[in-house]
């Protein structure tokens, strides 16, 4: 009898800013290897983690390069179980029509387009992690 292969879930934990440290960037490029490897994929976005989804962002003045129009290539990977804090976005004065419009195309339904965020309560979010196998945190 053959062993099943089990696929582990991994939960990304955004927590900092897009810009001004490197975690961002690099919770974004690993997520994109474990994607491209069939990883079960999962990004949550907590406290000023919030901001990387952000729409119409600038580096100008600040000397960094903008990555966030990378987050749009998820859906390509087949990520598209993001979640979003709610209560971070309130503290923060955001709304989910300050958020980028990230979207997959869902092969179970003739390749609909439909939206990969997901706006979770604190509660639903601590939920998440419960069920996952590995949470990485940056």
């Amino acid at each position: 009898m053959e062993d099943e292969e089990v696929i582990k879930k991994f939960l990304y934990l955004n927590r900092k800013a897009p810009y001004g440290s490197i975690y961002a960037l690099e919770s974004l490029e690993v997520v994109l290897i474990g994607a491209a490897f069939d990883q079960n994929v999962s990004l949550a976005f907590i406290d000023d983690g919030v901001y990387q989804l952000k729409k119409d962002q600038s580096t100008d003045g600040i000397g960094m390069k903008n990555f966030s129009s990378t987050y749009r290539a998820l859906g390509d990977y087949d990520v598209n179980k993001i979640y979003v804090d709610k209560d971070s976005m309130d503290e923060r004065g955001l709304t989910i029509d300050d958020l980028m419009n990230l979207t997959y195309e869902d092969e179970d339904d003739d390749y609909a387009e439909k939206p990969s965020i997901s706006i979770l309560t604190s509660e639903k979010i601590s939920a998440l992690m419960e069920e996952q196998d590995v949470i990485l945190s940056f």
